[in-house]
């Protein structure tokens, strides 16, 4: 569960450290983002010479987040951090990066993000 302004890691390799969450496209009024959901973010930290610069406004897709999730099986999922993937184009489904780091959530799969899902170590 996300907000306005919250800091996430980057897990792939687009030179991007560090994002902040800035808004979610056609959602409105909402105050709160989930696994798997579509957000617009803006880097805070990248590495010199990288595909991103800092102050890039940018789509990514949220995978990991450290509040737990409650699944229809009625287990739960949670992480140690936040961290999202940054997309190729607004409205896309293919990340920007060549590699995924760290394992990443199974509804991020479900909703639709599958070349994100076969790039990942790990599917939980």
């Amino acid at each position: 569960m996300l907000q306005l302004r919250s800091l996430l890691t980057v897990a792939d390799n687009t030179g991007a450290k560090k994002v902040s969450m800035i808004g979610m496209p056609g959602k409105g009024n909402r105050h709160f983002a989930y696994l798997g959901e579509v957000i617009n973010v803006v880097v805070k930290d990248a590495i010199p010479f990288a595909q991103v610069k800092k102050s890039d406004k940018l789509s990514a897709v949220i995978v990991r987040t450290h509040k737990e999730k409650k699944r229809r099986d009625g287990s739960y999922i949670r992480f140690d951090d936040n961290a999202c993937v940054i997309l190729a184009e607004k409205g896309g489904k293919d990340p920007k990066g060549t590699r995924i780091f760290g394992p990443i959530a199974k509804e991020v799969k479900d909703n639709g993000f599958n070349k994100i899902a076969s790039l990942a170590e790990e599917i939980y």
